[in-house]
């Protein structure tokens, strides 16, 4: 059976995580960490989750944002 501590030693892929990081989402966009924060600051923003002060980017839902934009 794994533990959590198992589980967080396994680095999951990117493209397997629901959440990613400013971070992951700046490297798998290609889109800059100052845009993200600026646009996942926005108070209708469909793909940011806080955690406590932590800001999460839910993967498919910013894919989905990034897909019907015409520019950022």
């Amino acid at each position: 059976m794994n533990t959590i501590q198992d589980l967080q030693r396994n680095e999951i892929p990117i493209k397997d995580k629901y959440c990613l990081t400013i971070d992951e989402a700046a490297v798998y966009s290609g889109i800059g960490q100052k845009k993200i924060r600026e646009l996942s600051d926005m108070d209708d923003c469909p793909f940011v989750i806080w955690v406590g002060a932590k800001r999460l980017i839910k993967r498919k839902k910013f894919e989905d944002y990034v897909d019907r934009q015409f520019s950022i």
